[in-house]
């Protein structure tokens, strides 16, 4: 039952929008309301694609769920954060809850390569960029583009774009309208990163048509 529930919600989200999830319900709430708008894949710069995979996942085109690779390198140097791919981010925003438990980490793993056999990498990302968490209160690029810099998602520059994903994880603690040196510093490494990905190809599985 369980399984079928979850599958259903997959097929079903592999072309509607997701109606929100327990956090931002949360949220809403605590706050008195957040500012949430879905937008389509062509309806957000190609900037903002580039630098958030450059700055969450610059393997993205090239796993099916999870990056070895960083997950071996992440046991290695004992890091709690740093191994979760923006499939699995997915998984757990749109599917799932917040917090570390053994029970959401064991549904994440089962969940993430069907989502990954299920949906192409563009909704993928599509979905991420509408369900992240960019300034407290604020879900999705087109409400942070918005509220942070005053304009719509689709015509967000490549500094504006590098500014949104580098406040990535952090959103309460880091701010991109008024960013600190930190988050200047970390833009203008994703801003090079996304230079990177769009050349060498590893952009290509999410700009490519749908």
């Amino acid at each position: 039952m369980v399984a079928a529930f979850y599958g259903l919600l997959i097929v079903l989200f592999s072309f509607l929008p997701p109606p929100g999830n327990f956090y931002q319900w949360q949220e809403s709430a605590r706050l008195g309301g957040i500012r949430r708008e879905w937008v389509r894949w062509d309806q957000i710069a190609p900037e903002m694609g580039r630098s958030a995979v450059a700055g969450e996942d610059a393997n993205f085109c090239l796993h099916w769920g999870f990056d070895m690779a960083q997950i071996r390198d992440a046991i290695k140097h004992g890091e709690q954060r740093g191994a979760s791919t923006i499939s699995q981010q997915v998984v757990k925003n749109v599917f799932l809850w917040q917090g570390r438990s053994y029970l959401r980490k064991a549904m994440e793993a089962a969940l993430t390569p069907i989502v990954e056999l299920m949906w192409s990498k563009q909704r993928i990302l599509e979905v991420y960029l509408n369900e992240a968490e960019f300034s407290e209160g604020v879900f999705g690029v087109q409400a942070a583009a918005q509220a942070l810099f005053n304009t719509d998602a689709a015509h967000l520059t490549p500094g504006q774009a590098a500014r949104l994903a580098a406040v990535l994880p952090s959103p309460k603690e880091r701010n991109a309208a008024k960013p600190s040196a930190f988050v200047r510093a970390r833009a203008a490494k994703i801003m090079s990163g996304a230079e990177t990905i769009e050349a060498d190809g590893r952009a290509a599985c999410f700009e490519t048509a749908d």
